[in-house]
């Protein structure tokens, strides 16, 4: 029986279809120009200490072969498409531009190109305006420092400030209603993706943790926003996209325990205003 082998530089195609992502860094790979081994190397050189990205692994990864990649946001920062990359893993599904062709580059055909679609007219509204028959009010997360003057925070619903969400739009991406709220970003730990100022939906109803996803959190009664990744002793790493400022963070399950991190639920939609 002949075995299925992976999608190399000559175009072989292996029987699983490659994911979202693949797709995405494929073409992006093929506007750039690159060869499956300058791009892993150029991975390489940007990955921690004893850690690497072989030819072999991201064409395996590329071609559907296997579908999942350690280095995912590594190599999107490679190839400057991090914000896209972000957008899939929210469900967010982002329209490629034109020159990112999944078959082969193109070639333009003028000296400008769209990359950019009319949606349609903005519809103002206010605490006042009557909820439509497909939308429902989510909560914002608050810091709220407890009575005594004992310096205590806690985390609550705020009791007025509210976001719309489309019915429609939370069941596409699985959430349940009761379990959606939103946090604000504040500071540059998460630039350039999330600047300071953006909001964030959070699923309460999503705790377990896929590494290099995105999640708020819960430590020592601060909000915080961070990529999480598991420890093999069943600690925690909290990573920020803005590493030259923000190193990442570890925690043991007793210092989990005693500063009382917690997860309170995946990052499923944000929004960034400029």
């Amino acid at each position: 029986m002949k075995k299925n082998t992976p999608h190399d530089e000559a175009g072989n195609r292996s029987k699983s279809a490659p994911t979202p992502v693949a797709v995405l860094f494929r073409a992006r790979r093929l506007q750039l120009n690159w060869t499956q081994a300058e791009l892993a190397d150029r991975v390489s050189k940007s990955l921690p200490e004893g850690e690497v990205l072989t030819q072999q692994t991201y064409a395996a990864f590329e071609s559907g072969k296997t579908r999942a990649a350690k280095h995912k946001s590594y190599i999107a920062q490679a190839m400057g498409i991090l914000a896209e990359l972000l957008q899939l893993e929210l469900g967010l599904d982002p329209s490629l531009p034109p020159t990112l062709n999944v078959e082969e580059p193109t070639k333009p055909v003028s000296n400008v190109e769209s990359n950019a679609e009319m949606l349609g007219p903005l519809e103002e509204w206010d605490d006042k305006t009557p909820l439509g028959d497909d939308e429902v009010e989510v909560p914002l997360l608050k810091e709220v420092e407890l009575s005594a003057g004992s310096g205590r925070v806690t985390i609550q619903e705020h009791a007025t400030a509210k976001l719309r969400f489309g019915k429609r739009t939370l069941r596409r991406q699985g959430v349940q209603v009761e379990n959606a709220v939103c946090v604000s970003v504040y500071g540059n730990s998460m630039e350039p993706v999330l600047p300071h100022g953006s909001t964030v939906g959070v699923d309460r109803g999503k705790t377990l943790i896929k590494d290099g996803d995105i999640y708020a959190i819960e430590h020592n009664g601060q909000l915080r926003v961070k990529l999480v990744y598991r420890l093999p002793s069943g600690g925690l790493r909290l990573r920020s996209f803005n590493r030259d400022e923000h190193p990442d963070e570890e925690y043991s399950v007793p210092e989990l325990e005693a500063q009382h991190l917690c997860i309170i639920g995946r990052v499923f939609w944000y929004s960034v205003l400029r």
